[in-house]
C-alpha cells in the first residue's frame, strides 16, 4: 500500500543513515572555490541522481569544468498548479594546507551526532537534504501537479553566480528556496556589490617636481593619485556614517549597511609621483535596496566631494561597479532578498515547518548572502531555507547537525508536496496550517 505523504515524512528518520550518506557523498567531491574549475564530477552525479528520478537534464558549462545543473519534472498539470524552483550551489570554501582540520576535509566522518567535512554545512547538507527528498517522492510514486524545478548552482563562494546564469537561460517559477545555511530560519538578506574607484592623472611626473606640486610657486598643477585617493576615502566614511544614521532594516543591527575600503593600490616606484591609484571596496546594503540605487547613491557623493577638490574637480574619480567573479575579473554582485511574509508559499513553509518541528519557524534576515537575490532580482519570490548553522560554514572541522538535516528533509519534503498541489487560483490569503 502507498504511503501517505505524512507517513513519508516519518520514514526520513528511519532512513537516516541514506540520508547522511547522501551528504557524505557530496562532501567526499573537492569542489573549493577558489580554485573553482572542478565541479563537472559532482555536477554529473547530481544530474545522474536526478535523470533517474523523472527529470529532464540541463547541463552546460559556465567556465570550464564548472557546469551548471538544472533538472525540471513537469507537473501532471502543471499549468493550474504552483511551480517549485530549490536552488542550492555545489561548490564550497576554501582549503588552506595548514588549516588543523581532524582528517582530511574531504573524507567526511560522523561523530557526536554531527557530520564533519568541508561544505557539511555550507551547504551540501540542504543539497542532500532536497534530493533525498525528490529520491523518497519518486520512490512512493507520488507524481506531483505542478512542476519541480532542481538547481544545482557552481560560483557562488567566488560572486561567479552560477544562479544567474540560470535565471539568464530563462528558468522559472511561481516560488523558490535556497536551501543554503540558515539553521532553519526563513530568511530574506541584504545585499553586497563590489567596486572599484579609481583617481588617474594622464600625465606622469619625476618624484623631484613635487615640490612644484605643493610650494607656492611651484606653478605645476599636478597631484600625487595616491594622496587625492585619501580624500575619497574620507569622502565614503562619511557617507558611512550618514546611513548608519537614517537607514535602518528590521532583523540587522544598527550600522550594518557598510562601506569598506578592503583594497587599495598606487603608484609605479619612488621615483614617481603616483599618477594612479585604485580602491576596492565592499558595500552592504539592506533588503529593501538595490544596487542600482546603491551605486547611485555613492556615485553622486564621491563626485560631490571630487568637486570640492580643484585637482579631483578636473581629474574626476572613474567607477567600476560588480564583475562576474572574485578569481576572473575581482568583482561581485549580490542582489538584496526581501521576504514577504503573507506569500501563499512562505506561510505554507512556515506552517510546515511548524508541524515538523513543533515550535513556529524564526522569520528573520541573513547576515551573510546567498544567491537567493538573483532569483528575486528576477521577478521570483524566493526564501533562503536550510539546514546548518552560519558559525560552522567556512570553519576547520565544518559540522553539520544529523538531527537538523533530518528535520530540513522532513520539513523541505512536505513543503515541496503542499506548494505543488497548491492551485493558481490562490493569490494572497492567510492559508490555514498544514
Amino acid at each position: 500500500m502507498a504511503k501517505t505523504i505524512t507517513q513519508l515524512v516519518e520514514s526520513v528518520l528511519d532512513r537516516k543513515e541514506e540520508l547522511v550518506s547522501l551528504v557524505q557523498k557530496l562532501i567526499e567531491f573537492r569542489t573549493p572555490a577558489p580554485p573553482a574549475r572542478n565541479t563537472e564530477e559532482a555536477q554529473l552525479f547530481i544530474a545522474d541522481f536526478l535523470k533517474d528520478k523523472g527529470f529532464s537534464i540541463d547541463v552546460w558549462d559556465v567556465y570550464p569544468n564548472d557546469p551548471n545543473v538544472v533538472g525540471v519534472k513537469k507537473g501532471t498539470n502543471g499549468t493550474s498548479y504552483k511551480s517549485l524552483i530549490i536552488n542550492g550551489h555545489i561548490d564550497v570554501a576554501e582549503v588552506h594546507e595548514d588549516e588543523q582540520w581532524a582528517t582530511d576535509p574531504f573524507t567526511p566522518f560522523v561523530k557526536d551526532g554531527v557530520i564533519i567535512g568541508r561544505g557539511a554545512a555550507d551547504m551540501k547538507g540542504g543539497l542532500a537534504g532536497a534530493l533525498f527528498a525528490i529520491q523518497l517522492l519518486q520512490e512512493e510514486g507520488i507524481e506531483l501537479p505542478g512542476d519541480l524545478i532542481f538547481q544545482s548552482v557552481i560560483g557562488e563562494e567566488v560572486g561567479e553566480a552560477g544562479t544567474l546564469e540560470c535565471c539568464n537561460r530563462g528558468y522559472k517559477a511561481d516560488f523558490a528556496v535556497v536551501v543554503d545555511t540558515s539553521d532553519l530560519h526563513i530568511q530574506g538578506q541584504g545585499g553586497v556589490i563590489t567596486g572599484w574607484i579609481t583617481v588617474k592623472s594622464a600625465q606622469t611626473y619625476h618624484d623631484a617636481t613635487r615640490r612644484q606640486m605643493i610650494h607656492a610657486g611651484g606653478n605645476l598643477f599636478a597631484a600625487s593619485a595616491i594622496e587625492k585617493m585619501t580624500k575619497i576615502i574620507q569622502g565614503l566614511q562619511e557617507l558611512e556614517r550618514h546611513w548608519a544614521v537614517t537607514k535602518s532594516y528590521p532583523g540587522f543591527l544598527p550600522g550594518t549597511n557598510t562601506i569598506n575600503p578592503a583594497v587599495i593600490e598606487g603608484g609605479r616606484h619612488a621615483a614617481f609621483i603616483a599618477d594612479e591609484c585604485r580602491l576596492w571596496i565592499t558595500v552592504h546594503y539592506y533588503p529593501n535596496e538595490s544596487y542600482e540605487e546603491i551605486v547611485k547613491e555613492i556615485e553622486e557623493h564621491i563626485i560631490h566631494v571630487a568637486k570640492s577638490d580643484p585637482w579631483l574637480r578636473e581629474h574626476p574619480p572613474i567607477f567600476e561597479w560588480g564583475g562576474k567573479s572574485m578569481i576572473v575579473d575581482r568583482g561581485e554582485i549580490f542582489p538584496s532578498l526581501e521576504v514577504d511574509p503573507a506569500h501563499p508559499a512562505v506561510q505554507i513553509l512556515a506552517a510546515t515547518h511548524k508541524s515538523i518541528l513543533q515550535k513556529p519557524p524564526i522569520l528573520d534576515v541573513s547576515p551573510s548572502v546567498t544567491d537567493g537575490g538573483w532569483l528575486a532580482d528576477a521577478g521570483i519570490p524566493t526564501v533562503i531555507y536550510g539546514p546548518g548553522k552560519l558559525q560552522h560554514a567556512h570553519s576547520v572541522n565544518e559540522q553539520l547537525s544529523i538531527d537538523e538535516l533530518v528535520e530540513f528533509t522532513k520539513s523541505i519534503l512536505m513543503f515541496i508536496y503542499e506548494w505543488s498541489h497548491t492551485g493558481n487560483e490562490v493569490k494572497g490569503e492567510i492559508l490555514n496550517e498544514i
